[in-house]
């Protein structure tokens, strides 16, 4: 039985998403959690592979378990074996046979929030970044306009990206300002490695006046990852939620007989 999981993390625990042969990542905490609720050796494919330090209130993962036990108890079994870490199965669903939580999705959304204030934060220091400056957060919207559509992002990409091709689509990248600070939010289908960041610290120098918003268009037009401003670091990143076509979230019919 397939199974459809929504997950959450704090990314400073974790060395990323994505299995490691130490054991630092959160696909090993919960491939681990599995094996202790049900016994099963499975792997958890995720819908997007998270870096280090960056954290996650919507990634989802799709799971197959043979023993095929209700979502309610999947949700509370994985919780349960995942403590003290700070990961959580926020929900749990049935899946289709054919859902796939990286291929079937439609777009990505990611949160980038900066904190710009002169005394220093606290409570937020690992989910924000600090900026002990104002910035002008309406040159930041004028600047993120570029960055709207298909382009070239190869300045935005780390050099260690292994996408085969640096074309991407933005479909919406947002500036607003709130109690919670500065909040770059971000949605495309897919993003390249260390994309969001980038932008997030090019969208950093124009909003404290080191960049006009025409000197974030030159650096998109370069192409040239030398280009870049210096990436935002990672504990400010939250992957937000995941868009799938409404057919791939239907669960379906299971007979109550086959439930465990």
């Amino acid at each position: 039985m397939r199974y459809r999981l929504v997950i959450e993390y704090d990314g400073a625990a974790f060395c990323g998403w994505q299995s490691q042969a130490d054991g630092g990542a959160v696909q090993d905490a919960l491939q681990q959690a599995i094996g202790s609720f049900c016994g099963e050796v499975v792997t958890a494919y995720g819908a997007g592979r998270t870096d280090s330090g960056v954290h996650a209130r919507g990634q989802v993962a799709h799971i197959d378990l043979e023993t095929a036990p209700a979502p309610d108890r999947v949700r509370d079994g994985l919780n349960f074996h995942l403590r003290p870490a700070p990961v959580a199965v926020i929900t749990a669903h049935y899946a289709r046979a054919d859902f796939d939580a990286r291929f079937s999705a439609l777009a990505r959304r990611y949160r980038y929030r900066i904190i710009s204030q002169r005394a220093p934060v606290v409570l937020d220091r690992m989910q924000a970044w600090w900026v002990p400056q104002s910035l002008d957060i309406e040159a930041m919207r004028a600047a993120s306009k570029y960055l709207l559509g298909n382009h070239d992002f190869t300045t935005f990409r780390a050099s260690q990206c292994q996408a085969n091709s640096p074309i991407r689509t933005l479909d919406a990248l947002d500036v607003s300002e709130g109690d919670a600070g500065i909040d770059i939010t971000a949605r495309a289908r897919s993003f390249l490695h260390s994309q969001v960041r980038s932008m997030a610290g090019a969208l950093k120098l124009v909003g404290q006046g080191k960049w006009q918003p025409e000197d974030l268009r030159h650096a998109l037009e370069a192409a040239d990852r030398r280009a870049c401003a210096p990436v935002a670091p990672a504990h400010g990143l939250t992957f937000m939620a995941v868009d799938y076509p409404d057919e791939m979230l239907v669960s379906p019919e299971i007979d109550k007989d086959q439930e465990k």
